[in-house]
């Protein structure tokens, strides 16, 4: 039978099907005919793996949990002061795991992994290729963005260098290096699936995942992710698999964001996340017509924070972000995920479609307060059932807010008594009547402009 699946990566690793980008074949291919066997021509990863394995490590912890609950075993406590129905009751669990790890400076013997495999851990344990054990440091780590850095001190240490996420494409090759099940160095390729990924119940607040169909299974976490170059693009961290094993998606942590995150926890101890001030959604089809852009990608901004570096840069509620230093964002979670990531007082800028028109804003991001930058979207039905609205009289033009049933969709919603709505979409109002005549044509989403007190934001209304 002829095997279609070596034909084709034969033919790809060739470089023989047009189209790829010669640079990077012209990298990749030395690296790749190098390991031709000396019965065969046909082209192999080795070469790269040889590169990579060194770098990749076994992680084991060991350590104990608070467990909860009046059903304690005996041999966790005195079996004389033993109340089986006292929930308050509580004992230390042993728990004993494994997972993987990349060393990215060979000198300094910094191994990044995930936070979910060293949780908790009171005992750290390194395992390298060469089968040398050494007690690992925890340095510091990020819960949110799921990145944790390790020290060991040895010598004869080999890292892998970081690649530029940033210039990733959707169709790039990637191979996986970990040790998943606990059966050693194991390595996978594939391609990568998508891009700006999250994942509904992830549990991580920055999510901005590379996604890919190299196998990923358990024991992959903290595990690297390389491109044909053999340098780092991500770090596995999480995959979809509705039986427990792997149905070629899994996601990584992007180099960009992991090598900025670790740079924060050696520096200062800590991640000082960036900052911008904004509250937003995601760029619909229906909001993108209504405010004259031309794609469907990008980050909706609701609302301004007063003082906020946003403020400051002079970016608008009702703009769309659509890219961060030149760099397209496809989501309001990409948006959120890098500029957390980049750190405080750093200096970025933001493509904006303001409109209809692009401009780009220069913004120098503060420092978070709040780690919680939540998009203020929500579902509605009929938005002014138990809302009294009459035309406003005072300096501000538009339709205020008299009363508002707090049991209303739109006090769930987030309007207020006083709020001033200005404007639908991008029509302004002046009354009443007008806001009546344009939410009566207007179909889809409606983008409420609203003024409260001396912020001025947009309600987006599904």
């Amino acid at each position: 039978m002829i095997n279609l699946r070596k034909i084709i990566s034969v033919c790809i690793l060739s470089g023989v099907i047009s189209g790829f980008n010669g640079s990077v074949w012209a990298e990749a291919l030395p690296l790749i005919d190098a390991t031709a066997s000396h019965s065969s021509s046909v082209p192999s990863l080795a070469p790269i793996i040889d590169k990579v394995l060194p770098a990749v490590v076994t992680i084991n912890v060991e350590g104990s949990k608070e467990v909860g609950g009046g059903n304690v075993p005996f041999f966790f406590g005195d079996p004389f002061d033993f109340d089986p129905f006292d929930s308050r009751r509580s004992y230390e669990r042993p728990f004993k795991a494994l997972g993987s790890g990349v060393i990215v400076d060979a000198k300094e013997g910094y191994i990044v992994t995930n936070n979910h495999v060293i949780d908790e851990a009171k005992k750290i344990t390194v395992t390298t290729h060469d089968g040398r054990q050494f007690d690992a440091k925890k340095i510091g780590a990020d819960p949110q963005s799921d990145v944790a850095l390790l020290k060991i001190e040895g010598k004869d240490l080999h890292a892998v260098a970081y690649s530029d996420s940033d210039e990733l494409r959707i169709g790039d090759f990637a191979i996986a290096v970990g040790n998943p099940f606990g059966l050693g160095h194991t390595v996978t390729y594939g391609i990568i699936s998508a891009l700006g990924r999250s994942v509904d119940g992830g549990g991580n607040q920055f999510e901005n995942y590379i996604q890919t169909d190299a196998a990923i299974n358990q024991g992959n976490s903290g595990g690297s992710l390389i491109d044909l170059k053999g340098n780092l693009i991500g770090i596995n961290t999480a995959i979809i698999a509705p039986n427990g094993g792997n149905v070629g998606i899994g996601f990584a942590i992007p180099s960009n964001m992991v090598k900025s995150i670790t740079e924060q926890l050696i520096r200062y101890g800590e991640v000082r996340r960036g900052f911008l001030g904004i509250m937003g959604g995601e760029l619909t089809p229906d909001l993108a017509e209504k405010f004259g852009a031309q794609q469907n990608k990008g980050a909706f901004v609701n609302q301004i924070m007063e003082g906020s570096a946003a403020e400051e840069a002079g970016i608008k509620a009702g703009d769309i972000i659509i890219s961060i230093n030149g760099h397209k964002i496809s989501s309001f979670n990409e948006l959120r995920a890098r500029i957390a990531t980049i750190g405080a007082g750093s200096k970025v800028t933001l493509g904006i479609i303001r409109d209809g028109k692009e401009i780009t804003k220069d913004v120098t991001l503060k420092k978070a307060e709040s780690q919680t930058v939540e998009s203020s979207n929500k579902e509605v039905n009929s938005i002014f059932d138990g809302v009294k609205l009459e035309t406003a009289t005072g300096k501000v033009k538009g339709v205020e807010i008299v009363s508002i049933d707090k049991k209303s969709n739109a006090a769930r919603y987030g309007l207020q008594k006083g709020d001033i709505i200005v404007g639908v979409n991008r029509e302004s109002v002046s009354s009443v009547d007008d806001l009546n005549r344009i939410l009566s044509k207007s179909k889809g989403t409606q983008a409420l402009n609203v003024v409260r007190g001396r912020m001025n934001m947009y309600i987006i209304i599904r």
